[in-house]
């Protein structure tokens, strides 16, 4: 199996989890001289077994992308580190341009209202989050490719 189909089953396995998390607490409690919708005790040794099989599953993963190699020096582990990272850089320094650029906020009503001033240089701010982009967009790339060739590890 590649590593892209078992990260597709995890996030399947999450999901279906997820749901069977939902059905137990909507079957738990029953009004008295009803029936519940659904076994309750079902559906959780159900989630149970799922959540089994995520763990494996998470387990495998993550010793795959300790292992693979992107390229000198760097696992698949790093890269996804440098990813997560960029992506943090990136909505910060989006979030600093918005600010100092007065987004979402409104300008002067009336002339005796103070100006405000911008405290940072709004353009080179999204030059900078536009190159950082650009970086997530080709390490998440470059991770994609390692995704569909690298095989599982056991």
């Amino acid at each position: 199996m590649k590593l892209a189909e078992a990260l597709a089953e995890r996030a399947e396995a999450a999901r279906r989890v997820e749901q069977l998390r939902a059905r137990v607490v909507g079957s738990a409690r029953y009004q008295e001289g009803e029936t519940p919708a659904e076994d309750a005790a079902a559906l959780l040794a159900e989630a149970g077994e799922v959540l089994d099989t995520l763990e494996t599953l998470i387990r495998r993963i993550n010793r795959t992308n300790a292992a693979v190699r992107m390229g000198p020096g760097e696992t698949l582990t790093d890269a996804l580190a440098r990813r997560d990272t960029l992506r943090l850089r990136h909505a910060v320094v989006t979030a600093a341009a918005d600010a100092a650029a007065g987004a979402g906020g409104r300008g002067r009503q009336l002339r005796s209202e103070l100006k405000m001033l911008s405290a940072l240089p709004v353009a080179e701010l999204r030059a900078q989050a536009d190159a950082l982009a650009r970086e997530i967009r080709e390490t998440d790339v470059r991770i994609q490719r390692v995704n569909w060739e690298a095989d599982l590890l056991d």
